[in-house]
């Protein structure tokens, strides 16, 4: 199979101003709330903190919002500056994890001792840095099940994310890749559709870009924003998430019954044999980023340039 950074599926450039970035949100325990910044610092792993930590049960395995929606209503605090690319935690740094009916829950930022084997998310296993007996009677108690708090430990593990799309490229406890990408105009299009229209918190993207026609961003194989790269690697196959309401915790059937009429792989690759898959968001990678004295940061109002697109999604990576 050929991957999706082959030089021969990519375009000429077509260097194009396609949107701007609206909102950026990352993500510090997998499948909890998110949190909406003005800028956020760039790693080959994601933004700095998104997907750092992962709720595992008593068999290691990563828990997230299909299996337990009630995550959905974990908010998470970071201290003010953390988010900045040249911040560093101090002994008193403290990550705050609060839910309903719980008490606050302080999580050192200095990395723990503890190492917690066994750690399991989806393709991958390895051993992960183990929060403690306080943060793991915490979420015991919330979530009604034994289970304990890692974080990734990127001392001695490394994810790779699948060779086929991103070869080289790295993710922590993320679903597959480091980032995602989803346009207001695509969110748009869907709510008009739905009765009831959804927030794009549904949808749990990292980056939100505004001023581009809907689902253009099925097509972007390389994008520009300030001055850094990214591909566009492969669609996001959706599961079931998108059906809980984020402030609830209550799943449903939309948005998805209704992606399924207009956004299913048997309706956007008629040539290919469907998987019955249903596709909303491009996931991307950053490249190295190039031009002398530029923060490793993207920010809200940020020019999104497209470099490379595709002609139809038939031709997109999924």
């Amino acid at each position: 199979m050929e991957n999706a950074l082959s030089p021969s599926l990519l375009p000429s450039p077509a260097s194009e101003v396609a949107a701007r970035v609206s909102s950026l949100f990352v993500y510090p325990i997998k499948s909890c709330k998110g949190i909406s910044l003005s800028q956020a610092a760039l790693s080959p792993t994601g933004f700095r903190w998104d997907r750092n930590w992962l709720i595992v049960n008593s068999k290691g395995r990563g828990l997230t919002q299909r299996v337990e929606p009630k995550l959905s209503l974990i908010g998470v605090e970071m201290p003010e500056h953390a988010f900045g690319e040249d911040w560093e935690p101090e002994k008193s740094s403290n990550m705050v994890v609060r839910a309903p009916g719980m008490d606050a829950l302080k999580v050192s930022l200095a990395k723990p001792d503890k190492i917690a084997d066994g750690v399991s998310v989806w393709e991958w296993s390895g051993s992960a840095l183990d929060e403690g007996e306080e943060a793991s009677q915490w979420f015991t108690n919330f979530v009604g099940k034994p289970c304990r708090l890692v974080r990734f430990d990127s001392a001695s593990e490394t994810r790779p994310v699948d060779p086929n799309y991103a070869p080289g490229h790295i993710a922590m406890f993320s679903d597959m890749y480091p980032f995602l990408l989803i346009s207001q105009g695509s969110l748009d299009s869907l709510n008009k559709l739905l009765k009831e229209p959804v927030p794009i918190n549904r949808f749990r993207p990292n980056i939100f870009v505004d001023g581009c026609e809907p689902f253009a961003e099925d097509l972007w194989t390389e994008i520009l924003i300030n001055g850094f790269t990214f591909h566009g690697v492969k669609l996001c196959s959706r599961c079931k998430v998108p059906t809980i309401n984020q402030e609830t915790g209550i799943g449903g059937q939309e948005p998805i019954e209704t992606l399924r009429n207009f956004r299913s792989d048997k309706v956007l690759q008629p040539r290919r044999k469907p998987q019955g898959k249903i596709y909303f968001g491009q996931n991307m990678v950053w490249k190295d980023g190039f031009g002398d004295g530029i923060g490793k940061t993207i920010e809200i109002g940020d020019s999104v340039v497209v470099l490379g697109k595709l002609s139809s999604p038939a031709k997109a990576a999924t």
